[in-house]
């Protein structure tokens, strides 16, 4: 039985100078400078009006929440946003003084960011998954990522809507949906699905109601939605971003990453957000790997990489692998060399990925809860468990809870079921997975379409995953990243660029100058539906 029957977690720029050189291979288009615009615009677009005095962060602020207000809430009602920061404009107008006096926190000072609401914060928002079970409890403290984007000057404006539990609640969820936030929408076609379970994240960038978002990812529920929603986002290596302070799937694939509307914007995010954390020991690890990444914004990137096109993740529709084939010849053009390969071994982790994220759920989830809202009415799985049983009405109107039901009943961390699983998962998708065929091959990455397009939201039937280039990168922990390719029938068509363990600089790289060469990102125009017949 394929893996999706079970898990149903992901999928079914401002241009910097290059050397003289590469400055020939591609001509970087300048993002809107109009005011008008500067709600689209990038993290360098909106500090450089600001440096300038044409807008203020509170301002700026100010605007995104009047679009949230006029589009999220009102008109199309995207529903992307769960909850804002009641204290936001207070939080930018002290940035806007430190700015005023001197002081710069970071590239992102002044910066509106929302974060999935899985993230911890330590102020008056709440952090619940989407689940009734934590509605109205506020967390002791931030997650380490949340701490860091503060510590950058980020001003984190709110909160987005997810797929409840990360879609890890129900063998037939709808992505998207959640009982305390509803269901979110695609600004691409509003019956269709955002994709889960950044639905919120993918969905809300894609409208401008913020600059930048935090997704997280267990598998491809970063990739899937940007893909879907027709934006950037991108999956570390597990270990380079902490994991403390979010609400957990599984320790062993779990990870946040940025969600923005360009590659640029995703490489300064990430290194505001990476750090060691002593409350998270895998962040040990990327001590010494942490690389410069808006000095990988060269428009060189791609000249003498090596790609292997992975031919096994092409065939899920003849549309989408039509348009990934002519973007290859795109890569072609800015210096790539490219190589048809199959990445080996993908169907030896179907069912194994499964067990391992089974048996770390209900453990992870009672260490987050203890840690952070020791004060919450629930303590365990079995409490999560029993009130949505009581509160069937409102928690599982469309779909139950089998996953957390099978969760609980896993037999721990020590079972050799587990262990068993898990070394075979580490095994397949790394040395005899993506690391196989890199080595192979002598390539620098791997290269496949993300996945397909945004599917109609479906109730009855729940998600309609189709092919998915998520889980290898996932199930290994190694970085993804995933850059609008064009559209089929007004829906977006992603590009995955996905490289072995702490290869983010490299990837960036290749991922900025696809993305600069071909500018395929086009902003939503909220239609109702799409005609996907003619």
């Amino acid at each position: 039985m394929d893996r999706r029957d079970f898990v149903r977690i992901g999928m079914a720029a401002g241009a910097l100078a290059g050397t003289a050189g590469a400055a020939s291979a591609v001509t970087p288009k300048p993002r809107p400078r109009a005011e008008a615009d500067l709600l689209e615009a990038g993290v360098r677009e909106q500090s450089a009006a600001m440096a300038a005095g044409t807008i203020t962060s509170q301002a700026l602020v100010q605007r995104y929440l009047a679009r949230i207000a006029a589009i999220d809430k009102a008109g199309p009602r995207l529903n992307a946003v769960i909850e804002t920061n009641p204290e936001v404009l207070k939080i930018a107008q002290e940035l806007d003084r430190e700015r005023a006096g001197g002081k710069l926190r970071g590239p992102l000072h002044g910066i509106p960011v929302l974060l999935k609401d899985n993230i911890a914060t330590g102020d008056r928002m709440c952090t619940t998954a989407g689940s009734l079970a934590l509605d109205g409890v506020r967390a002791s403290r931030d997650a380490f990522v949340a701490a860091r984007l503060r510590a950058a000057g980020a001003v984190i404006i709110g909160k987005t809507n997810l797929s409840e539990w990360a879609n890890m609640r129900s063998t037939h969820s709808v992505s998207g949906w959640s009982a305390r936030g509803g269901q979110t929408r695609n600004p691409y076609a509003l019956d269709r699905n955002p994709s889960g379970s950044s639905s919120g994240s993918g969905a809300a960038i894609a409208a401008s109601l913020a600059t930048l978002a935090v997704g997280t990812e267990t598998d491809g529920s970063i990739v899937s939605p940007a893909s879907s929603c027709g934006i950037v986002g991108l999956k570390p290596t597990l270990g380079l971003v902490s994991r403390s302070g979010i609400i957990p799937i599984a320790h062993s694939q779990d990870t946040a990453g940025p969600m923005t509307r360009s590659v640029a914007d995703a490489a300064l995010m990430l290194a505001a957000m990476t750090g060691v954390d002593a409350d998270d020991g895998v962040t040990k690890e990327s001590q010494g790997k942490v690389a410069d990444y808006a000095a990988a914004l060269r428009l060189d990137g791609l000249r003498g990489k090596r790609i292997g096109v992975a031919r096994n993740f092409f065939g899920g529709s003849t549309a989408i692998d039509a348009i990934v084939d002519q973007e290859l010849a795109l890569l072609q053009a800015q210096g790539a060399v490219l190589v048809d390969v199959t990445v080996p071994n993908t169907d030896k982790y179907g069912e194994t990925e499964i067990e391992v994220l089974l048996h770390e759920f209900a453990p992870d989830l009672k260490a987050w809860l203890a840690a952070y809202a020791p004060h919450a009415p629930v303590k365990n799985m079995a409490d999560v468990i029993a009130f949505n049983e009581k509160q069937a009405a409102r928690e599982m109107p469309f779909f139950g809870q089998e996953h957390l039901i099978a969760a609980h009943a896993k037999r721990g961390l020590d079972a050799k079921v587990y262990r068993d699983a898990l070394a075979n998962n580490l095994r397949y998708a790394r040395e005899e997975g993506i690391d196989q065929v890199l080595r192979a091959h002598r390539l620098d990455a791997l290269v496949a379409p993300t996945g397909g397009v945004a599917w109609l939201t479906d109730y009855i039937n729940g998600d309609h995953y189709g092919m998915s280039f998520s889980s290898p990168a996932a199930v290994a922990g190694y970085p993804h990243i995933t850059v609008p390719a064009g559209q089929a029938r007004g829906l977006p068509v992603g590009l995955s660029f996905v490289g072995t363990a702490w290869s983010e600089a490299t990837l960036i790289g290749m991922a900025y100058v696809y993305e600069q060469a071909s500018q395929r990102r086009r902003a939503p125009r909220f239609p109702a539906t799409v005609n996907i017949q003619v």
